[in-house]
């Protein structure tokens, strides 16, 4: 069964802390549009201005406030190793499926060191884990070989989100995992298809936070295998992966346009991604309304 996880931005208060009545009200409106899941503290959550006790009580924050709802992951992943296992295991007790872990993003990593980093990771934790590749950010790509390699050793490494330009890899990594139990996600949004092909278990895609009615409505499709609604939703997603690309940071965007579909919170993020592109946001803006226009169009599905 396929699933969408939203890798939830982070909603920040005038002192760049996490506003938490603000991101009440974030929580709700993913939950009201039926995700699979939430991603707290990844990439699209500004995770990096945080201390770690901050993030273990915004952690506990989100477990409290989803109470069972939906599954929960934490992206934990720290340049760290320390911090990244403290945090880790952390999350367990407050009932989090996994903790997502990026490696270390300042050193360089050949694949012998990045098996060494998560096998003793792996090996160190209460619970199960997911590996975060996501080469753009960490400097370094998690092989497919390397993944079957430590899941031989590591029955606790239950999937991968692969945020890859080529989905070739994701493929790959489907390819080697074949016949276990083992979810693979794929970090962009507009590889869903090509992921659920390959073999994988869905997306961990960030704009689930910005149309996450039209994101449930796909899974729904998927599952139903109404072909013909898959495709034009798709499609839909596929006209707003522009936003991807409209600066450093795409979260200040997603959060802007969160407000536009009425969820009354500030979109500051973080320094220096804080400065607002008026352009930028007309532009996206624009593309967002004719895709709602469109999918309003479609008709209501069974979702």
């Amino acid at each position: 069964m396929p699933k969408i996880i939203v890798p939830v931005v982070t909603v920040f208060d005038h002192n760049g802390k996490p506003d938490k009545a603000d991101n009440k009200k974030v929580i709700e409106y993913l939950l009201a549009h039926k995700v699979d899941g939430i991603l707290v503290l990844g990439s699209t959550g500004e995770f990096t201005e945080l201390t770690v006790e901050e993030k273990q009580d915004f952690f506990q924050f989100y477990a409290d406030t989803v109470a069972g709802r939906t599954e929960l992951y934490a992206g934990t992943g720290s340049v760290n190793f320390h911090q990244t296992l403290e945090l880790s295991n952390s999350v367990y007790a407050m009932g989090y499926r996994a903790p997502l872990v990026i490696g270390p993003y300042y050193y360089g990593m050949d694949q012998e060191h990045i098996f060494t980093y998560y096998d003793t990771l792996l090996k160190e934790l209460k619970g199960d884990m997911f590996i975060y590749n996501y080469p753009a950010r960490s400097g370094h790509s998690v092989a497919p070989e390397t993944v079957r390699r430590l899941a031989d050793g590591n029955p606790n490494l239950k999937g991968v989100k692969d945020t890859v330009s080529q989905p070739s890899h994701t493929g790959a990594i489907c390819r080697i995992m074949e016949g276990r139990a083992f979810q693979v996600f794929s970090g962009f949004d507009d590889q869903y298809l090509y992921n659920l092909s390959a073999g994988g278990a869905g997306s961990i895609g960030g704009l689930a936070n910005v149309v996450p009615d039209l994101w449930h409505d796909l899974i729904v499709s998927t599952e139903k295998k109404d072909f013909d609604r898959v495709m034009a939703l798709t499609g839909l997603l596929h006209r707003l992966m522009p936003v991807y690309e409209m600066g450093s940071s795409c979260s200040l965007l997603f959060k802007k346009l969160l407000v536009s579909r009425g969820v009354d919170i500030s979109p500051k993020a973080i320094f220096p991604f804080d400065e607002s592109d008026d352009r930028a946001y007309l532009t996206v803006k624009a593309l967002l309304d004719g895709v709602l226009r469109d999918y309003a169009a479609l008709g209501r599905g069974d979702a």
